[in-house]
């Protein structure tokens, strides 16, 4: 994480090579396809101090040198950074780690290229409108659903019968289409493709995480041992979603998964694992902060990293996890759900009765 009341760089230590230390580090093969980061906060925050770690292992610490990207909200906004040069010598990325922008809600992505060539079209994060909303999406694994794929995407239901459009959702017109030629592109759009089939008004967060949970169950349920399938997906402003169906590729014994940090009071020092760069964040943030961090793998020494359980899903929103469709009513609550000027927004009660996902207690 970054901070959200003053400069990181004002508490950060280095030692007097911190410069060049990263490009000193020892090269650590991960045979992971991708790695990924997103950062989800409760106050602005600047997210410098995890994409500087983050983004030596773009072709220094380790070998995701076919391109990086990272995408964060402003408002409704959403600015975008893609390269398709690899990160740890990028000067578009070294913009990057020193622009102290503060945003609630980010997702960064390096890569090593498996499917699709090295260019710009298929650096994630991807983006697409969807009533209204910008969404984003960076993903990392093998998924046989999707391979081979380009231009006729699998058609995804998920619906399980929940809804109210009966059968209508099982074929429906492909509106997102891949730009370039990765599967991960794929796989957004056919997450897009679903839910615009699926609703005629906006989901509420509840409804939403258990969609997006069933839909992910069809994925890997086309082959559930050798499926891996480990993503991120902003929805706005405040919330975005991490799944992980972790596992390691023929070959080889690295597993391939997500862990996530929150990080609130009492605050500590945190020292990153791919250069010599540690910040003490009791000195830079205020007792209202909280801020969750997810990565591929974790970013620093000395800290308690939790790993996601194979087929979870996590909403995050002001920076904490909600693990269950029902813990995200609280979400709602507070405001941070989808938001939309074109596509009627249901009552939260009116929305989980519609879906057969009336809870009762704490609306």
């Amino acid at each position: 994480a970054g901070t959200s009341a003053t400069s990181s760089s004002s508490a950060a230590t280095t030692s007097a090579a911190a410069s060049s230390s990263a490009s000193a580090a020892t090269t650590t093969t991960t045979s992971l396809p991708c790695q990924l980061l997103g950062m989800n906060c409760k106050r602005p925050t600047d997210f410098s101090f995890s994409f500087r770690g983050f983004s030596r292992r773009g072709g220094d610490t380790d070998i995701h040198r076919d391109g990086w990207g990272i995408a964060f909200y402003e408002g409704r906004g959403l600015r975008t950074f893609l390269d398709p040069e690899p990160a740890a010598d990028s000067p578009i990325a070294k913009f990057v780690a020193n622009y102290q922008v503060k945003t609630y809600n980010m997702i960064a992505h390096i890569r090593y290229g498996t499917e699709g060539k090295t260019c710009l079209e298929n650096v994630h994060p991807f983006e697409r409108e969807l009533w209204g909303i910008k969404f984003c999406f960076a993903h990392n694994g093998d998924v046989p659903l999707f391979k081979g794929t380009v231009g006729k995407i699998p058609q995804l239901d998920g619906d399980g019968g929940g809804g109210p459009n009966g059968d209508a959702e099982r074929d429906h017109d492909r509106i997102f289409n891949p730009v370039g030629d990765t599967d991960s592109e794929a796989i957004f759009c056919a997450l897009l493709n679903a839910l615009r089939a699926k609703f005629d008004t906006l989901p509420s967060l509840p409804v939403l995480h258990d969609t997006l949970r069933r839909l992910c169950d069809e994925i890997v349920a086309h082959d559930p041992e050798l499926t891996i399938l480990n993503f991120l997906m902003g929805c706005g402003e405040h919330v975005q979603f991490a799944y992980s169906w972790p596992g390691a590729r023929p070959g080889s014994d690295v597993w391939n998964g997500l862990y996530y940090i929150v990080r609130e009071p009492p605050f500590t020092v945190a020292e990153l694992s791919d250069c010599d760069y540690s910040i003490d964040f009791a000195e830079v943030t205020s007792p209202d902060d909280c801020v969750a961090i997810v990565a591929t793998k974790p970013l620093t020494t000395n800290e308690e990293w939790v790993e996601l359980r194979r087929g979870e899903l996590i909403l995050f929103d002001d920076g904490l996890p909600h693990l269950e469709p029902a813990a995200c009513i609280q979400s709602e609550l507070r405001g941070h759900g989808l938001k939309s000027d074109v596509i009627p927004c249901p009552e939260l009660e009116e929305d989980m009765r519609r879906y057969n996902f009336f809870q009762g207690a704490g609306i």
